[in-house]
């Protein structure tokens, strides 16, 4: 690697979450529709015979301890599996809400992944990228292609790509970080669910009622740790001519969707007059290049 390189890590949204159960591991069994907003942290590697990491932007103060950080997890996952790999310093500007249900952490290893095997000509498509991407985290593996589809098991389990439409959205974070663990935590499984996700609508006339039928099974866990999330949910259904909203993950960011931009625009601008300790973000979901 002569140069620098970039990739976009872009933040990860569950239109529908279903809980199946828990394993003997502890771990839950999930299926959800994911897709991904053009909201994204930028990752950047750099030429460099030591491994760094400098971290900038609105919520780099939030996001913790270098040393769990997950692009550094990347880097020592794919080192395990690809011999003499070359990294560098990565420089990691994050846009993203840390702890926001978003998938920020999984989205920059995912990012770092893509770079290393750039910086170190492995094709993105190497077995050795996937395997290195699930042990990181259940959720790297879909961040890998920032493309919409079906995740199941604890998250390694991945469907085809799914063709669907680029949605006009407003995403909100009620400025409480909640953490997946204790919002499981807070979660009562109900006996018996199977896996039972029809095929995805390609329209959105007719993918509007799925996300309905579908939800999000954290919600009330999630209400219950944050009452804020309600608060949220409130005020984006609210929102004139707001088709649908729910919460993405295991919260507390929610969204909301629109039949267009400017209809989205229009109700991110109320949004933000009307509630300014909140972090409103407006533009797209679905696939991201």
């Amino acid at each position: 690697m002569s140069e620098a390189l970039t990739e976009q890590a872009f933040a990860k949204v569950n239109l529908t979450l279903r809980v199946l159960g828990r394993r003997a591991d502890g771990y839950h069994e999930i299926e959800s529709l994911v897709a991904f907003a053009d909201l994204a942290d930028t990752l950047v590697l750099q030429p460099s015979p030591e491994l760094a990491l400098d971290i900038s932007g609105p919520f780099a103060a939030a996001s913790g301890n270098l040393a769990d950080n997950l692009v550094l997890k990347a880097v020592a996952a794919l080192r395990e599996r690809v011999a003499g790999l070359k990294a560098g310093r990565f420089q990691l500007t994050k846009n993203i809400p840390v702890a926001g249900g978003l998938g920020g952490g999984s989205a920059d290893a995912a990012a770092a992944l893509r770079l290393l095997a750039r910086a170190n000509n492995v094709s993105a498509a190497d077995p050795r990228i996937a395997a290195a991407a699930l042990v990181v985290g259940a959720d790297v593996p879909i961040c890998l292609e920032s493309t919409p589809r079906i995740m199941r098991g604890i998250g390694e389990i991945l469907s085809p790509p799914i063709a669907m439409p680029r949605l006009a959205a407003v995403l909100v974070n009620p400025g409480v970080p909640l953490s997946t663990r204790e919002v499981f935590a807070a979660f009562s499984v109900t006996p018996g669910r199977t896996k039972n996700l029809s095929p995805v609508p390609a329209d959105a006339e007719t993918l509007i009622p799925y996300l309905e039928e579908n939800g999000n099974d954290l919600t009330t866990a999630a209400v219950a740790r944050a009452p804020v999330v309600a608060d949220a949910l409130a005020a984006l259904r609210d929102l004139r001519r707001c088709l649908f909203a729910a919460m993405s993950g295991s919260g507390p960011t929610c969204f909301a969707l629109f039949a267009t931009p400017g209809d989205a625009e229009a109700a991110s601008q109320q949004l933000r007059a009307a509630a300014k300790s909140s972090w409103v973000h407006c533009g797209t979901i679905g696939a991201q290049p």
